[in-house]
């Protein structure tokens, strides 16, 4: 398995102001600098240690924000000639994720010549994006977000888009799933929103970590489980009736993946997690994307080389803490092997007879898990014997 560390190379400096956005208050934590631009020399010390980390052959870079365009073209061309320096005949790609709004032909003819994979941040049509995508204005942003996808794909850039699910565009699936389609979006990831406020922490961060704190209550744009469910319930319904293998949705993939004992392609519904670590703009490393948090920090990139941290005993304990902190409710769940109890993060309710680590999400996953087993459990027979997963739309007509 890779070693992954995803880079944030501007922090949580970000052109939006999104109301539900977890990371904007990072700057917090970070007071005494005047700039929160990575440096060069951080880079080339994140370069060359990621790079030598690696146990494989390819070598994924993930650069990630805020908005991490900010950070200006010179630095990616920077980071390129880095990894040639030190990729000594690797394959190295590179992803990236915006929201779109900087994306001019510049962008887009270095991404294309550069093969970068592009996540679009959108959350559906325009009345679903801009309920919470406002700019530093206060207006919405959905226009501009889909004239950088027109950019993307008149110079034939890969893309594909991450959507927050909340409060409201929860209620739109098929408008949402149609949306994307339309704009040319195979690969569409939906990431549910649970996040609790607290005012009592004293680094002054309001958005909590997994212990939380006594003061704690669920933010208003949390989405609901069981609609959360039911979001993708529908979705399910249309894709499988006409869409698989043409539209690939990833609960769909990491279930069915689950299922036939394969690698599900995305930490949340792995059994043990510690593979998705982040380094802020310094060289600070935490444990993961939602734990950038002090009591989550594993080092820094210029004292400790991204191999020690990766396989430091705080992280290998965090990671299999995923499996062995579960509530027995959890462990002898039928849909256990599917969901492996999802994020961490969403570990905030107690089961009924007391005990903690109950995922938020939970009622919503079981439904669609039983929902779509039938047509999961035909599927991975089809894989078994070496046929396509697409025969399932035949089935179910």
């Amino acid at each position: 398995m890779p070693t992954y560390l995803m880079a944030k190379p501007i922090s949580s400096i970000c052109n939006l102001n999104c109301s539900y956005c977890y990371y904007l208050e990072k700057e917090k934590l970070y007071k005494n600098y005047k700039s929160f631009e990575m440096s060069d020399l951080t880079l080339e010390k994140y370069i060359e240690s990621y790079i030598q980390a690696q146990p494989v052959p390819d070598v994924l870079f993930t650069w990630h924000g805020g908005e991490p365009l900010l950070r200006g073209i010179s630095f990616y061309r920077k980071a390129l000639s880095l990894q040639k320096k030190y990729g000594r005949g690797r394959r190295i790609d590179n992803s990236l994720q915006t929201n779109g709004i900087l994306l001019n032909d510049e962008w887009c003819r270095f991404f294309k010549d550069n093969n970068f994979l592009i996540g679009i941040s959108i959350d559906g049509p325009e009345h679903c994006h801009d309920y919470y995508r406002k700019n530093k204005g206060g207006k919405g942003t959905f226009r501009q977000v889909m004239h950088g996808i027109e950019l993307l794909q008149k110079h034939q850039v890969e893309f594909n888009t991450l959507s927050v699910i909340h409060n409201y565009n929860v209620d739109f699936p098929l408008e949402i799933y149609h949306f994307f389609k339309e704009i040319g979006s195979q690969f569409m990831q939906f990431s549910p929103i649970v996040e609790r406020l607290s005012i009592s922490r004293e680094d002054g961060l309001t958005l909590l970590p997994l212990q939380g704190s006594a003061d704690a209550k669920l933010a208003p744009w949390s989405v609901d489980a069981v609609k959360f469910g039911e979001f993708y319930i529908q979705i399910f319904d249309e894709w499988v009736k006409k869409d698989v293998g043409r539209y690939f949705v990833q609960l769909f993939d990491a279930t069915l993946a689950n299922m036939v004992g394969e690698q599900p392609g995305t930490c949340i519904f792995a059994e043990t997690c510690g593979h998705a670590m982040v380094m802020e703009f310094n060289g600070d490393v935490f444990y993961c994307d939602h734990f950038v948090f002090p009591e989550y920090k594993l080092g820094n990139i210029h004292t400790h080389t991204v191999f020690e941290m990766a396989f430091s005993e705080k992280q290998l304990q965090f990671g299999k803490n995923k499996r062995d902190l579960l509530p027995s409710q959890c462990k002898k769940c039928d849909f256990l092997k599917l969901c492996k109890g999802e994020c961490p993060k969403n570990r905030i309710l107690r089961t009924p007879i007391g005990e903690n680590g109950l995922n938020y999400l939970c009622q919503g996953y079981k439904n669609f898990f039983r929902h779509s087993s039938p047509y999961m459990e035909f599927m991975a027979n089809e894989l078994f014997f070496h046929r396509s997963p697409a025969n399932v739309m035949n089935w179910k007509k």
